[in-house]
């Protein structure tokens, strides 16, 4: 059976996390020009670095690792590279969390090669300390224990994919979603509320990955 430990993560929590970085970020002598979002994870904190930072300038780029929830693809790669000129601006790349860290290690070389600023430092809210490859520049939390961390932006894509990890191991049996609840809870100790849970579901029968069959969910065999 799938079982992941996996947090819950609250907009309140990451509120607070990103204030609690924005100020260890000022602690130093580190003045950013301009905000470089690693998306699509690191789109809300950089957002609120920007706030809390007062800093107007925001952009972003897309360094890709993770396909699934909790699944790592082969490797990471930069998607829609384009050409920026940040010469003589000191930037600060922001993403959610730095786990293995080769998202944010292309990001960074990428931006240094063909961006060229001045300085580049890197803020992230969490770091998986005893996997990740590098270590950032500045973070708020350090997780010493590797956990899935479920945020409030991707609650809908993770829950559709946890849902679909469940029902595809057992084919062709029937589920209420009660027992689809249930076997979620049990996997990955969490419930993101029905609201969420009903729209994976909707989500993975538009899909054709489930049959909706009177109350109950099948996953297709084919």
């Amino acid at each position: 059976m799938v079982r992941v430990p996996t947090k819950l993560v609250t907009w309140e929590e990451i509120v607070e996390w990103s204030m609690g970085l924005a100020r260890v970020i000022k602690e130093s002598s580190f003045r950013p020009d301009v905000v470089v979002a690693v998306s699509r994870g690191g789109y809300v904190p950089a957002r609120l670095m920007c706030d809390f930072l007062l800093v107007d300038n925001l952009v972003s780029l897309q360094s890709q690792h993770w396909t699934e929830a909790a699944k790592v693809a082969e490797k990471a790669i930069i998607k829609f590279p384009y050409k920026l000129d940040l010469s003589g601006q000191r930037v600060l790349l922001v993403d959610d969390i730095v786990d293995t860290g080769d998202t944010l290690m292309l990001a960074r070389d990428f931006i240094l090669s063909e961006w060229r600023p001045a300085e580049l430092k890197i803020a992230a809210l969490q770091w998986i300390s005893p996997v990740a490859k590098i270590k950032p520049d500045f973070y708020y939390i350090e997780v010493k224990e590797w956990i899935w961390f479920q945020y409030p932006w991707t609650r809908h894509e993770d829950t559709v994919q946890f849902i679909k990890r469940i029902l595809l191991e057992e084919r062709g049996k029937e589920w209420t979603y009660e027992e689809i609840r249930a076997r979620f809870e049990e996997g990955y100790g969490i419930f993101v509320g029905d609201a969420y849970f009903r729209l994976a579901l909707e989500s993975l029968v538009e899909l054709g990955i489930l049959e909706r069959r009177g109350g109950t969910y099948v996953a297709k065999t084919v």
